[in-house]
């Protein structure tokens, strides 16, 4: 199974601006479809968005007009770029080679996104 290491989460202000990465190993990252998640305190884990093998994206409602994913798979790598940040953003964001939460048989250790003044 494709793996994928998530990076670039960190402190930011409210507004702000973070661009996560996730890294595949392998070479069967071109061939599939790469969700982006996050489990936020108080609420379980949740989809955010995803990009699919021919670069189609679909977006949560908590995504539409301030996230965009992308992926380039001659790096193997998917990117979530996140603006206008808000605090109920933060928490544990994660990828996975698919798109609905159910489908998810691993989690990798995500990246922490902290959103605060």
């Amino acid at each position: 199974q494709l793996q994928l290491v998530e990076s670039g989460g960190g402190l930011v202000q409210p507004g702000g601006s973070l661009r996560l990465s996730c890294v595949g190993s392998g070479h069967t990252f071109q061939y599939e479809a790469i969700g982006w998640f996050r489990q936020v305190s108080g609420k379980g884990r949740e989809a955010v968005a995803c990009v699919g093998t021919d670069d189609a994206t679909y977006y949560e409602d908590i995504a539409k007009g301030r996230f965009t994913i992308s992926r380039d798979n001659a790096v193997t790598t998917a990117y979530l770029q996140m603006n206008r940040l808000k605090p109920e953003d933060t928490g544990v964001y994660y990828c996975a080679p698919r798109c609905t939460i159910v489908a998810v048989r691993n989690w990798g250790q995500g990246t922490q996104v902290t959103v605060s003044s």
